[in-house]
């Protein structure tokens, strides 16, 4: 699998990573068995960036890459976020003063079993704290060898700046797909402006560009957290996404591969990572960084799916987001 750079200062990583959320929450019952076996299985087909967090099933999920990957240590990148904090009694908080990033990131540095973390990322900006002094706290983990390279999620143009200036900021992890393109007006000219590569997350739509998805049930994560999953506004979406199954199907690949197609031809200093817990799906999605879309192409998905086109906004609750 061929490379791309995250930032300039010298992070690079396969040009498609793996996301490993849903192997500890949200997707169904964990199945630790699998979801090594999918972790091996990329390492395998030449994916060496690795996507977790600390609050991805409470340590679990960080518990879980760190063992899975351990015989594969010197070969692959491990990017870890903090800030998402779980508070004694459950409820979740957002944390990004400087003695939390420490005592963080020290606890991710005992789960995943290593002595240094290759990405560590502000999961969410706390809006109480400036910026400065989470990146501040974020820059002495790297003097102390503790982290290589510094990335914030969900971070708006302003903030980016300021972070970057503080310390130097390689990569910023956000919603961005066909559905979610929000981040095209501001952010991403910024991060080109500096010099900072972009993760999209849920590159997939959180399945929904699958064209696998006609339906939720109620208790479904995903209706609970995006309103693009009401009925009603599952089926106008449901109508674009099979226009984009058409053009899958007339180029013969999946509606997945063509969305994540799309995503890597957006540019180099893009590293998409869709999640999975099954090696069929890793599978499918590793075979699209080998289509090539070319303009027309590029230009009969977006008359098919325009920017915006999504009904419904990407959470009920916007308000931790391009912050």
């Amino acid at each position: 699998m061929e490379k791309r750079k995250l930032g300039t200062q010298g992070l690079e990583v396969s040009e498609l990573g793996l996301g490993c959320m849903g192997m500890s929450q949200f997707y169904g019952p964990r199945d630790d068995t699998e979801s090594v076996a999918t972790l091996e299985r990329a390492v395998e087909l030449g994916i060496n960036f690795f996507d977790t967090a600390d609050v991805y099933g409470v340590g679990h999920n960080e518990e879980l890459v760190g063992k899975a990957l351990k015989k594969y240590r010197d070969r692959v990148i491990i990017a870890t976020k903090f800030a998402n904090q779980v508070l004694p009694d459950g409820k979740r908080a957002i944390n990004g003063r400087p003695e939390y990033v420490r005592s963080a990131c020290d606890a991710s540095l005992r789960r995943l079993g290593v002595d240094h973390i290759d990405l560590y990322y502000q999961h969410r900006v706390d809006k109480n704290v400036p910026i400065e002094e989470t990146v501040g706290a974020m820059a002495e983990l790297v003097r102390q060898g503790k982290v290589r390279y510094l990335g914030l999620s969900e971070a708006g143009a302003n903030t980016i700046r300021r972070a970057h200036a503080t310390h130097p900021i390689s990569a910023l992890q956000s919603e961005y797909s066909l559905w979610t393109r929000d981040y095209e007006d501001r952010v991403i000219p910024t991060l080109r402006e500096l010099g900072i590569g972009f993760v999209p997350f849920s590159p997939l739509g959180r399945g929904f560009l699958s064209g696998n998805l006609r339906e939720l049930p109620a208790d479904d994560m995903r209706r609970r957290i995006s309103p693009r999953f009401d009925a009603e506004n599952m089926q106008k979406n449901l109508k674009v996404v099979d226009r984009i199954k058409e053009i899958a199907r007339e180029k013969g690949i999946t509606p997945s591969q063509l969305a994540l197609a799309w995503v890597l031809a957006q540019g180099r200093d893009m590293v998409p990572i869709p999640g999975t817990k099954r090696r069929t799906y890793l599978e499918e999605n590793v075979a699209a960084a080998k289509i090539q879309l070319s303009k027309s192409d590029l230009a009969r998905i977006e008359q098919a799916a325009p920017k915006g086109f999504a009904a419904g906004g990407r959470y009920h609750d916007m308000s931790t987001v391009n912050v």
